[in-house]
């Protein structure tokens, strides 16, 4: 069974401003124009197709948003959500992702949307392929499998 860390992250066309001056690595980034219930299933489905039908059960970890922990989220064979306990994004991985991603729009204006997503997709794609950069950010140690991989 493999243990997963699940979060979205929200931008918009407000910038972001700083001051100027699977198989261990894996990951999938969707980009979507919203969340809710529907989309939450939508991404599940995705993720359980991404793994393959070959893959066991794995465990999804990720916060108690209200699309998270809503009745109406279709949860796919094979998928099972932990929840973490409420109010601790410290426990969560992928929240020391986030930063890494605002790199890519820091003290930057998009006229558009689109433009604001290619450049989120275009920095996704440097941060899956830097394996050792996101494993720094957030292999925990207690984390499962985390032991001696760090």
């Amino acid at each position: 069974m493999r243990v997963f860390a699940y979060d979205e992250h929200r931008m918009g066309l407000k910038p972001v401003y700083r001051r100027v001056w699977g198989r261990k690595g894996e990951s999938l980034s969707l980009l979507v124009g919203g969340m809710d219930t529907e989309v939450m299933s939508w991404v599940l489905r995705e993720f359980r197709g991404w793994l393959g039908e070959e893959e066991g059960e794995v465990w999804v970890v990720l916060d108690r948003a209200g699309w998270h922990v809503s009745p109406r989220v279709e949860v796919p064979e094979g998928v099972r959500l932990v929840f973490l306990p409420p109010y601790s994004p410290e426990l969560q991985p992928v929240e020391r992702v986030w930063p890494l991603v605002n790199e890519a729009v820091a003290n930057r204006y998009f006229a558009d949307l689109g433009a604001l997503m290619e450049a989120v997709e275009g920095r996704w794609l440097v941060l899956q392929g830097d394996r050792e950069l996101l494993r720094r950010h957030t292999l925990f140690h207690w984390w499962p499998g985390a032991k001696g991989s760090a």
